[in-house]
């Protein structure tokens, strides 16, 4: 049983390794985008430096497409935020999508008093199918796709617009940061997010195979949204898959680190549980619609990208839950010679000393030290990295089943911790 449980821990610990190597190799490039990418002058137009060459006269004009299910607790937030923005020239267009509460009546009340707002309404038929709906009626030469619970900054659309430097780039992924801090979990989401969006989205941005473009918070292209055409209503990762389909017609995804949205994190395990779930299922059925775009060098790097995607986020959980329940049971059993026993030896066995440092740079580069103030909840860190890990399993389990797609909709709180200044 002693080679049994050894062979569980070289297993266990090397893909928390190879994981770990691979993390630390996204910093240098993390930095070179922060080092290419300065903030420009102040007064300097969002339209100054964008797709359209020459620089048109007049900003390119925005529309905001809010989808809207049972949202009653946070929709007025969320539009007010959004009409408050000092770009020139956007609308909002809101789709209630058969809501059994009173969001339609607040989108009405919302679109009476402000000029830039519609209200817009359609039986249930999910969220795709609502941003379809939006898309068909609007008008924007770029069209910005959110969640009903962000919270906008003032320059969280101009920051948009900036970011499509590129006739290439074909969509732009903002940043969302937690607006909920009134939990721990919603705290230590705060805190370890830092390094999927402010330091993974750098990074990847620079390799050129940033692989989506955030549901409530990103923008594209009119005219890429023609060639890629509409969302996909029968996946419940419609941003993922779409976002796929931008890069195989051509285009590529850019990443705007200013462009800020706040937005609610899962305030219960369960709640977590099941967006993450979601999320998980979501790559599984693009995975499978785009199956031959993985590892293929025709779409640049991001083929290849794919193809450790896949490795990295389906594989490799299968593997460490299996290689973990092989170490608890021979553990359990009386074999414990290669199990770590010291604070040290289980903070280096499971990676976390290097999962700190990363951190650090990107608190750092997301210029957000206060967040800090929430690493008293970091010794979480493994057990919801474990629980993670099994969420692949369930997904996995979901789809050979053919599981019905449940969006599993978060609870709404309405909880504002933040302050939605300019600033961050």
């Amino acid at each position: 049983m002693t080679e049994a449980l050894a062979a569980a821990v070289l297993v266990f610990g090397a893909t928390i390794l190879v994981v770990g190597l691979a993390r630390l190799l996204i910093v240098p490039c993390a930095l070179w985008f922060e080092a290419s990418h300065r903030r420009p002058p102040a007064g300097t137009p969002p339209h100054a430096a964008t797709i359209f060459d020459p620089p048109p006269a007049a900003p390119p004009s925005i529309t905001v497409v809010v989808p809207a299910y049972n949202e009653g607790v946070v929709l007025d937030a969320c539009v007010r935020s959004i009409a408050r923005s000092d770009y020139p020239d956007f609308e909002v267009v809101c789709v209630d999508d058969g809501s059994t509460d009173d969001t339609y009546a607040q989108l009405q009340a919302l679109a009476a008093e402000l000029p830039r707002v519609r209200a817009l309404t359609q039986p249930n038929g999910g969220k795709g199918a609502a941003l379809n709906h939006g898309i068909r009626e609007a008008r924007g030469e770029l069209l910005v796709l959110v969640d009903a619970d962000g919270v906008f900054r003032p320059d969280t659309l101009g920051e948009m617009v900036r970011a499509f430097s590129d006739p290439r780039i074909g969509a732009v992924c903002g940043d969302d940061r937690t607006v909920n801090l009134d939990r721990v979990q919603t705290r230590y989401l705060a805190l370890v997010s830092h390094v999927g969006t402010g330091l993974v989205r750098r990074a990847l941005d620079v390799l050129r195979c940033l692989p989506i473009v955030s549901g409530n918070t990103g923008a594209f292209r009119r005219d890429v949204l023609e060639r890629t055409g509409p969302l996909r209503e029968d996946t419940v990762g419609e941003d993922l898959e779409l976002t796929w389909r931008v890069y195989r017609a051509g285009y590529r995804v850019a990443f705007a680190p200013r462009a800020l949205v706040h937005a609610e994190s899962p305030s219960t395990l369960r709640g977590l549980w099941k967006q993450r779930v979601r999320w998980a299922r979501g790559l599984l059925q693009s995975v499978r619609r785009h199956r031959d775009m993985i590892g293929n060098p025709r779409y640049g790097v991001f083929g290849p990208y794919l193809a450790l995607t896949v490795a990295t986020q389906v594989l490799l959980p299968v593997i460490q839950v299996a290689a973990f329940v092989l170490l608890v049971t021979l553990a359990s059993l009386g074999d414990t010679g290669a199990v770590p026993d010291t604070v040290w030896e289980v903070v280096l066995f499971t990676g976390l000393a290097l999962s700190v440092g990363l951190l650090l740079v990107a608190v750092l580069l997301d210029r957000s030290p206060g967040d800090l103030r929430h690493a008293w909840t970091l010794p979480l860190w493994p057990f919801y990295s474990a629980v993670m890990s099994l969420v692949m399993i369930r997904a996995i389990w979901l789809e050979l089943s053919r599981a019905d797609n449940r969006w599993n909709k978060l609870e709404r709180t309405g909880t504002i911790s933040v302050d939605t200044g300019r600033e961050p």
